[in-house]
């Protein structure tokens, strides 16, 4: 690989810094780097070009940042096969597998080939209304439903394979892959799935029933989910990024996509050394 993508947040405190070590560790390595505009003002090595044309132009992805930043990245991919690597730039980080004290080992590694590619599940999602489709959207991590800037709850009926489960009295609605398991489903109680998993995990938002829980259904079946009874308009997040208004008697189907997103990861990467390190998890002194 010899031709990067930086997709960078400009807006981190340091991020000029790094990407002059980025550029000064590519240069070296005799590594190519390509950006948007506000990126290639902080990394002079690079070469800017427009969106349109970035990602055909390179071999690889490079998303500095945090976890926000790799699912800007991945979507404004749109589906083409480039495999990603996140570095990250403080914050939590789940989706970012090197810090940015590693940036000039990660370039070595990428420069001679030393690194292994996971593929990621995306969902794509269509709003349906009144019959007829007035949008879609891919995911990486989740979609979500919600009362918005209402607090009153919503009625949801979920269907899955054109089987009905039930309708759900709650704030909320949450679909996600298994890279989204640790985000905003994990908040809401869902359970973490593996990376590989083929899986998809629905979650609720505050259910006002004890009996409602989590679901992890297999990722081939169609997800339905129709808005069925809202005192106001209801909120359809795409990854937390995206999105848009919707109605009553609007519908939205969650389905896994034919695209996929490769992960890069180095040597030494394990997913559970990361949940070990995110979420703090220790054996017990007794």
């Amino acid at each position: 690989m010899k031709r990067f993508a930086l997709v960078a947040n400009c807006g981190k405190p340091h991020m000029s810094e790094v990407l002059k070590r980025v550029g000064a560790a590519g240069k070296a390595l005799g590594l190519e780097f390509y950006a948007d505009r506000s990126t290639a003002r902080l990394c002079k090595s690079a070469r800017a070009l427009s969106p349109a044309k970035l990602f055909d132009t390179v071999d690889a992805v490079i998303a500095l940042g945090g976890d926000g930043t790799m699912l800007r990245a991945v979507r404004e991919l749109d589906g083409r096969d480039k495999p990603i690597i996140g570095v990250k730039i403080g914050g939590l980080g789940f989706l970012t597998s090197i810090s940015e004290d590693d940036v000039a080992r990660a370039l070595r590694a990428l420069a001679k080939d030393k690194f292994t590619t996971r593929a990621r599940a995306i969902l794509d999602c269509n709003v349906i209304h009144k019959g007829r489709s007035v949008a879609s959207y891919r995911a990486l991590n989740d979609v979500v439903l919600n009362g918005g800037e209402s607090s009153r709850v919503v009625t949801l009926d979920v269907s899955i394979d054109n089987d009905k489960v039930t309708s759900y009295v709650c704030d909320g609605i949450i679909v996600s892959t298994p890279t989204g398991s640790t985000g905003h489903s994990l908040s809401a109680g869902g359970p973490i799935l593996t990376p590989d998993t083929a899986a998809f995990v629905i979650s609720l938002i505050c259910p006002h029933t004890l009996s409602s829980r989590p679901l992890v259904v297999p990722d081939h079946s169609e997800i339905a989910v129709l808005a069925a009874k809202s005192a106001g308009a209801l909120r359809l997040s795409v990854d937390g990024q995206v999105g848009r208004t919707l109605a009553q008697g609007d519908c939205v189907t969650v389905n896994k996509s034919r695209r996929s997103v490769r992960f890069i990861h180095l040597s030494g990467h394990s997913c559970f050394s990361v949940l070990r390190q995110k979420l703090h998890w220790s054996g017990s002194n007794l």
